[in-house]
């Protein structure tokens, strides 16, 4: 998706430890025209999947996830990376470790809404060693919900995320595809 490159290109940021900063367009200010087009690349991709539910993490891909279940006529689910009191204990839960923020964590759903009849779209705004993803999918093997696949905003190709899944047979769509950070330098497979 060229009109992504372009935004990651001029405004992305590249800081040690190959993160790329995208903060001022996705997933802190959301640029909504760019997340737009990107929710109809998605629909695009996986029109012909019967998308009952949009899933995601809390919290950078929740802009993505809803602009792109408009387009799919469902909800979103998100989940929750923290237990609060309004959370009920009857939850589907997975442990999940972060690249980004370099822990673990217990990835939670409520199962009211997650249910074996659901066909689900993993949103995110990015895949690298594909922890998230795992987790994600993990809570829907729990449900025993179908995973119809994965729409990413943008994949570090040069991680092993995107590439092990797919081994796996996991469906994974990438708008932008990341091969390169070398020296600040951003350069890309697609």
């Amino acid at each position: 998706m060229d009109i992504l490159k372009e935004k990651i290109v001029t405004d992305g940021k590249v800081y040690p430890g190959n993160v790329l900063k995208v903060n001022s367009f996705l997933n802190h200010l959301i640029d909504v025209k760019l997340v737009t087009e990107m929710g109809k690349e998605f629909k695009r991709l996986y029109n012909d999947c019967e998308v009952t539910k949009i899933l995601t993490i809390e919290a950078s891909g929740i802009g993505l996830a809803c602009v792109t279940a408009q387009f799919f006529d469902c909800p979103v689910l998100f989940a929750k990376k923290e237990s609060t009191s309004n959370l009920s204990s009857n939850v589907y839960r997975t442990g999940i470790h972060s690249y980004t923020h370099g822990n673990d964590y217990q990835a939670t759903i409520e199962k009211d809404f997650l249910k074996a009849e659901d066909k689900v779209l993993i949103i995110d705004d990015f895949l690298a060693s594909g922890e998230a993803l795992n987790g994600l999918i993990d809570l829907c093997a729990q449900a025993s919900a179908e995973v119809v696949g994965c729409g990413i905003a943008i994949e570090k190709s040069f991680q092993p995320g995107g590439k092990e899944l797919r081994a796996k047979g996991v469906r994974v769509e990438s708008l932008a595809m990341v091969s390169s950070m070398e020296n600040g330098k951003i350069e890309f497979d697609n």
